[in-house]
């Protein structure tokens, strides 16, 4: 565990201005902000500095994600006039690089918070009033702080299904997959959300045979179908079995392997096994032992019931990120902790709008969106213009060897502005910046692809789809 800004341990209840509770992109973010404006601020972390995203979530995971997509590609590398005859991937040495990533992450967060001035103080925190917090170690309350303001920013869990409760050896979450040293043979995947096809990918390209299995009718249900027809597609050429509008029945555990029966629409149940079944069915808030009752704060569906403004009924108490609920992103957490602090201080903050959000997933080849899809948009009553550009056009997709994936944009008809932007493909991820610049400023088709864009680069698929949703 990273160590901790050195702290006095409180020997009496004091004040404080400002409390938060977590220390994952939300809460860290929180407590700068505040003692950046001056106030007393009090950060309350059980484990490492970081939270859930930096230790055991985005960090470690796009890691291992980056050591499996070089093996990939010294794989296919005869094509590029690479020759590595051999080549092998070692999972316990990109594990312990991934934790190395890790521990400089943590500690950056670290040098943060002491230069700000914020004090951390080590334990769990639980309400013991509205401004009240005990701070527990060992099973025991050591300090107590009571506060003007706290915010609440424990973070989410992993969501389990009645019966299939993790045994962390053969039924396991994703922070046991981010950890294990040795490759399994096989694996099922439970879950075509971010989490299972990142991780789905990830195993399945250093050499684990996959089976992924989602309830809905696709993979990544919540981004346009365009895009998660793409997706199962190049999944499936990768040698991922795709069971989409499916669930698994009569699990077990028989001696090292898991056991269970697929039950696909329109098809016979089949056996299937695996030496490992992987829980990703979604996140829940992380409320637990945080005594919320004894602050008068609800709870609606496993998260914190809040305004628009992160306020919850008490109107000192905040929560922010995956605790809150909404779409569970990192930098939705750090947005809504400039919100709850504005709030805090007195000043004027607007309500975080979902359709401003980007999303990202950074299995091979990566998705990228913002706003509504196609299907959303015509459903909401929209008249759209969509244009599309495919990146196997693209000159610097060609050179790269990187033909999957496209370019998917929605505007209002008539010249108006970009409701959403969709894509797929390599380097997806480090496009969504631009268009989420123009989805906040009200970009239309015109104007975009009015923009000079680099040649070659993929951004220049952007300014393509810009001129096809034109007729150009």
């Amino acid at each position: 565990m990273p160590s901790m800004n050195a702290s006095t341990p409180l020997s009496a209840p004091r004040k404080v201005d400002v409390a938060v509770i977590g220390s994952g992109p939300g809460g860290y973010e929180a407590a700068l902000l505040a003692a950046r404006m001056g106030m007393q601020v009090a950060l309350i972390e059980k484990s490492a500095l970081g939270g859930v995203c930096v230790n055991w979530g985005c960090i470690p995971t796009k890691a291992l994600l980056r050591s499996a997509e070089a093996f990939d590609l010294v794989r296919k590398g005869a094509a590029l006039g690479l020759h590595a005859p051999g080549a092998s991937f070692e999972l316990a040495a990109a594990v312990k690089r991934s934790r190395t990533v890790v521990l400089k992450i943590s500690k950056g967060i670290e040098y943060q918070l002491r230069k700000a001035g914020v004090e951390v103080v080590p334990g769990e925190a639980r309400f013991a009033g509205p401004h009240e917090l005990d701070i527990i170690r060992e099973g025991a309350v050591a300090d107590t702080i009571t506060a003007r303001s706290i915010i609440i920013a424990t973070g989410g869990r992993m969501r389990t299904i009645p019966g299939l409760e993790p045994d962390l050896r053969l039924l396991i979450t994703s922070r046991e997959a981010l950890a294990m040293k040795e490759l399994p043979a096989s694996m099922i995947v439970l879950g075509g959300g971010a989490i299972g096809v990142e991780l789905a990918w990830f195993y399945a390209t250093i050499g684990t045979r996959v089976t992924i299995v989602e309830m809905m009718d696709r993979l990544m249900p919540l981004e346009d179908a365009e895009i998660s027809e793409a997706l199962k597609r190049s999944f499936q050429k990768a040698g991922i079995t795709v069971a989409t509008g499916s669930k698994l029945e009569d699990v077990k555990r028989e001696g090292e392997r898991v056991t269970a029966r697929l039950m696909v629409p329109g098809e016979e149940p089949q056996e299937i096994e695996a030496e490992r079944l992987l829980l990703a069915v979604g996140v829940g808030g992380s409320t637990e032992g945080l005594g919320l009752e004894a602050a008068g704060v609800g709870v609606s569906r496993g998260f914190i019931e809040t305004d628009a403004l992160c306020r919850t009924a008490v109107a000192h108490i905040y929560a922010i990120g995956d605790v809150r609920g909404g779409m569970l992103l990192a930098h939705k957490a750090s947005a809504e902790a400039a919100i709850a602090v504005a709030s805090i201080a007195g000043t004027s903050a607007e309500p975080l709008e979902d359709t401003m959000i980007p999303r990202c997933v950074y299995a091979e080849p990566s998705i990228a969106s913002i706003g509504m899809s196609e299907e959303q948009a015509v459903a909401a009553g929209k008249n759209v213009s969509v244009g599309r550009s495919n990146f196997a056009a693209s000159g610097k997709a060609n050179a790269y060897g990187s033909l999957e994936g496209l370019v998917k944009l929605v505007f209002e008809a008539g010249g108006g502005p970009l409701l959403g932007a969709h894509l797929i493909g390599h380097g997806a991820v480090e496009l969504i910046g631009e268009l989420a610049l123009a989805r906040s400023l009200g970009i239309t088709a015109s104007r975009l692809s009015s923009v000079v864009h680099a040649h070659p680069t993929l951004s220049e698929s952007i300014r393509e789809a810009a001129l096809q949703a034109l007729g150009e």
